[in-house]
């Protein structure tokens, strides 16, 4: 996903036929210095280069824009987890690995669309393509873990449940200690190390719970 604006961009805000694109552009960039909560459409409006009422002929208000942030982020997540999977190889456990690491990549090079999804408050039920895209991102995680789980025979774990422990723990990390504050607690190892780590131990608690 390449969200940077062009050097056009930064220099002009909008040009005809683009409207839509510099203003994500535009709001891109102002989450990065704002915070997703900290600028109004206006004003989004103003770093594209347009007139306060240009952006209603695109989005019915600021939620809206952000709507379609969140679902563009939502879409490339679920590129990246589906590439990390690679198919479950060589084995799910290790396949189920590299999509929590490419997670935590996501969170790292994309902060402000992360924002817009999992900060901004706007409903993931206000725009059903931002359902759509939220659920293709969730089913990609629960198709990993029922894979896992059949591969070390825990076929009567209920799939949902550890999806939603893995997704915690890797949203969790990525909030913690991925993104770029001067604030957060150093880490004596790595994110991507934190967050194998866990699982490897969740999953192997599991194994020892459904053992006879």
């Amino acid at each position: 996903m390449s969200w940077d604006p062009s050097d056009h961009a930064k220099r002009r805000g909008y040009h005809h036929g683009n409207l839509r694109e510099a203003l994500v552009e535009a709001a891109l960039r102002l989450i990065g210095e704002k915070g997703p909560g900290g600028f109004t459409f206006a004003e989004a409006a103003r770093a594209a280069g347009v007139s306060p009422a240009a952006p209603y002929r695109h989005f019915r208000d600021r939620d809206a824009l952000m709507a379609d942030i969140a679902k563009r982020g939502y879409e490339a997540l679920t590129a990246a987890l589906t590439t990390a999977w690679k198919n479950g190889s060589p084995t799910p456990r290790d396949a189920l690995a590299r999509t929590g690491r490419a997670y935590l990549d996501f969170a790292r090079r994309e902060p402000a669309a992360y924002a817009a999804m999992f900060e901004s408050g706007v409903p993931v039920n206000c725009e059903p393509d931002l359902q759509r895209a939220s659920d293709e991102a969730f089913a990609v995680l629960t198709q990993n873990c029922e894979a896992t789980l059949a591969s070390l025979n825990l076929k009567g774990v209920p799939t949902l449940m550890v999806a939603l422990h893995i997704w915690s723990m890797s949203h969790g990390i990525a909030s913690l200690f991925v993104r770029a504050d001067a604030a957060r607690r150093p880490l004596p190892m790595s994110p991507e190390d934190l967050l194998e780590a866990s699982v490897l131990v969740y999953l192997d608690g599991l194994q020892r719970k459904s053992a006879p």
